[in-house]
């Protein structure tokens, strides 16, 4: 341990962060593991029908989170997306409300779990469909532009398996010859449910695809949050400042099953999630910060304790609340008064 801890302390880069943005970044990671934990717990207690795991996703979501300009920018997140939704303003117990299905979730709780939506922060919402929410960020992009609103960009996120998919590639192709303010930021965790990376694509990164489109790519390690944050930002800033489109890839993992619903025993051993787990994104930022004496044990066991305790009332909370009625059937599915027997 010593060792490790005297590598973290040296080169540390802070990327201009100040020590509360810096505490801030691992405070997000443990939220959204905790959360995440939480509604494979809740699965196997049969108390909600269904969860998705972000677990080995947390640094690449944080350094996202921190490069988001809340109240202009617009996030078009993937369903993994829990740490990059919390990150930016989502309420806890807005996603508990959605995994419990109960009424006074935004959707009514009808929307599919962990398919995020929050006007209010600049969260769209999303399709079950992979990679079908592309072409609305790059609709998104292309408002902004179209009205001339400088200093904005959209920031939407995937899997790699979404790469494969046409609509992916039509999105791409569009916002490169349009020249869009928006970053296509693909989280690769190496599977696409059950299927490797290398059965679906003859690259060995994805970011290499740019090219294709006349883009700058770039890949970097996403289970570090510092040097997520910074190729995150760089690329929010370039599309702000109207210089285009950027394709990123943070390289990440998925220590989790792809939701409750999915074995993965059935296609990686035992042995191959444990190595994964050897890095863990949040061991390894919490080892950087002792290190530099940014934050003591005692900080991260409070850390710990405080997003505990908040997703524990959250979730008390959410299961509390009353499931939809047949009232609310119709409710947001036109806009205005419209109800469809009138």
């Amino acid at each position: 341990m010593a060792k490790a801890v005297t590598a973290a302390a040296t080169g540390f880069e802070r990327y201009g962060l100040s020590d509360d943005q810096l505490v801030a970044i691992l405070r997000n990671m443990l939220l959204q593991r905790t959360v995440d934990n939480r509604g494979f717990q809740l699965n196997r207690q049969g108390k909600i029908p269904f969860a998705l795991g972000s677990e080995g996703h947390e640094a690449v979501q944080a350094g996202a989170a921190l490069a988001f300009q809340r109240g202009s920018d617009i996030l078009v997140p993937y369903y993994r997306d829990l740490g990059l939704v919390l990150g930016i303003g989502m309420p806890i117990l807005e996603l508990l409300l959605s995994l419990f299905a109960r009424g006074a979730d935004r959707s009514g709780g009808r929307q599919f779990p962990n398919h995020y939506t929050n006007r209010d922060i600049g969260v769209m919402s999303i399709s079950s469909i992979i990679a079908a929410h592309v072409p609305h960020a790059v609709g998104a992009a292309y408002a902004i532009k179209f009205r001339g609103e400088g200093g904005r960009a959209v920031l939407t996120t995937f899997g790699e398996g979404a790469t494969s998919e046409g609509e992916w590639h039509e999105s791409v192709n569009f916002a490169a010859v349009h020249g869009l303010p928006i970053v296509f930021l693909c989280q690769n965790n190496e599977f696409a449910i059950s299927v490797p990376q290398a059965k679906q694509m003859h690259v060995k990164d994805v970011a290499q695809k740019a090219a294709g489109y006349g883009l700058p790519g770039e890949t970097f390690d996403g289970l570090d949050p510092l040097v997520s944050y910074d190729a995150i930002r760089r690329a929010m800033e370039r599309a702000r400042s109207g210089e285009g489109p950027t394709l990123l890839e943070g390289k990440c993992a998925r220590f989790l099953s792809h939701s409750t619903d999915d074995d993965d025993r059935t296609y990686r051993s035992r042995e191959a999630v444990l190595e994964l787990r050897k890095r863990d994104p949040i061991a390894s930022y919490e080892t950087v910060l002792l290190a530099n004496g940014i934050v003591d044990q005692a900080r991260i066991e409070a850390l710990r304790r405080e997003v505990l305790a908040a997703t524990n009332e959250a979730t008390d909370e959410a299961e509390a609340m009353p499931l939809p009625t047949q009232a609310d059937l119709y409710r947001n599915v036109y806009a205005g008064d419209y109800e469809p027997w009138q």
